[in-house]
């Protein structure tokens, strides 16, 4: 699986960005895409997901009610709808699939990195304040 992210930029505080993802290669085992931040000198964190087949999905408690995670599954893109930005979102955004073999119900979102089996490149959003 190959990821591509974009949409990164500069805003002020307060402002919105899209980040996107584009999901290439063998996407079919994919169980959910997930979006990450890095911050200099912090650890990669998660920030939200969303479960590829039934539209769940899951956000930090930072980010929740302001970030929204959607999916087209046509273009097998994933979006990070980022509203009320505020300077401490300032970092590098990654996308990141969980993929597994088969399909359970039971199964649940993961939030830690190393269960994420590809990375995209990373996309900058800095937040001025």
């Amino acid at each position: 699986v190959q990821l591509q992210a974009s949409g990164g930029g500069l805003v002020q505080a307060g402002g919105s960005l899209i980040l996107s993802c584009v999901a290439s290669g063998r996407t079919s085992s994919t169980y959910a895409m997930g979006w990450f931040r890095q911050a200099p000198g912090k650890e990669r964190e998660f920030v939200a997901a969303i479960v590829w087949r039934t539209n769940i999905t899951d956000y930090a408690a930072s980010v929740k009610g302001r970030f929204t995670v959607s999916r087209d599954s046509a273009k097998n893109t994933v979006y990070l709808q980022m509203n009320s930005l505020k300077p401490e979102d300032t970092a590098v955004y990654y996308c990141a699939a969980d993929v597994r073999r088969g399909w359970a119900p039971t199964w649940s979102i993961k939030r830690g990195r190393y269960e994420y089996d590809f990375w995209g490149q990373g996309t900058q959003v800095t937040v001025s304040s």
